[in-house]
This record gives structure tokens, sequence and C-alpha cells, in this order.
């Protein structure tokens, strides 16, 4: 192990986008029980500052890993195409208009079913999206159409996110 290691190498996982989460969770674990600054408590300061660099070193490469958004965005800079979301907002026509129909139905969504109908909806864009990340950056290595995916991920998410904040108080 290295600490410059990418995030796959380090978990001893393929850089692909699809991941079994179960096999990474284990893996998180053994890690962190061989990093572990209390094992190191007997060889010294230094020792255990290198043993939490570790730890520190594996919590984010499994919080990366775990994530799909965040490891198909990973593996796009890996490859040379990085996201830059905070930079690049630009989106094709057909999703821009999407997202302001969507905006709408939340806004206008005053009952349960409404708000259940439009989460249904996000929720199937959400698997279309993990599925055509999986389809671009595993079988095509098309990273630059997947660095338009990931972005659109990012977007359902958050949209997702102010569905939910908005069927708290309708009690749903």
């Amino acid at each position: 192990m290295n600490l410059n290691d990418t995030d796959f190498e380090l978990f001893a996982v393929p850089a692909t986008f699809a991941q079994k989460r179960d096999a990474l969770d284990a893996r998180w674990k053994e890690l962190q029980r061989e990093a572990h600054p209390d094992r190191f408590a007997a060889q010294g300061a230094a020792a255990q500052r290198v043993a939490m660099q570790w730890s520190v070193r594996i919590n984010e490469a499994y919080q990366r890993l775990k994530d799909p958004v965040r490891r198909a965005s990973y593996l796009c800079e890996l490859h040379g195409a990085p996201v830059n979301a905070e930079n690049n907002t630009a989106m094709p026509g057909a999703f821009l208009m999407q997202q302001m129909a969507w905006r709408e139905a939340l806004d206008d969504a005053t009952d349960s079913p409404a708000i259940e109908a439009l989460r249904a909806e996000v929720e199937a864009a959400q698997a279309d999206a993990l599925s055509s990340l999986d389809r671009l950056i595993d079988v095509q290595h098309d990273y630059a159409a997947a660095v338009q995916q990931v972005r659109a991920l990012m977007f359902i998410e958050r949209f997702a996110d102010d569905v939910e904040a908005k069927s708290d108080p309708l009690g749903q």
C-alpha cells in the first residue's frame, strides 16, 4: 500500500463504476483494523501520526468509492475528464427543460399523491442515470459523456432532496 495509490488500488478492487458494496465495506473494515493508530502506540508518536494519515486516507477513499456519483466523478477524473461541476454548468437542452418541468411540478405539488408521483419520476431518472454511467464508464469508456451524466445525476440528487424536504411538512 502506498498513500499515492488510487482508491481502487488501495481497496484492491477493479477501477470500474460497478462495485459490490459489501466487498467495499469488508475491505474498509480490514484496512481500518490494519491502520488503526492504537495498534502503533508502542512504536511512538511518529508511527501513530502515520497511522492516522492512513486512517484518514482510507476513510476518504471509502467515502468516494461507496457513493456512485463520487465514484463516477473520480473515475472520469482519473481518465482525464474532470467533472468541474462548479465551473461547468452546461447541460443538454432537453435536460434543462426537464429540470424546469420538475421545478414547476414541485412548486405546484400540494398533496401527497403529487409528491409521490414526482418522487417516483425522480427515482426512475436516478436509476436511468446510474445505468447510463455503468454503460458509459465500464463498457464504452466514454468519460467525456460520463461527465455530463455525472453532472445530471448531481442535479437529480439535489432535486430528490428538495422533493423530500417538501414532503416532510405533508407528513410523508
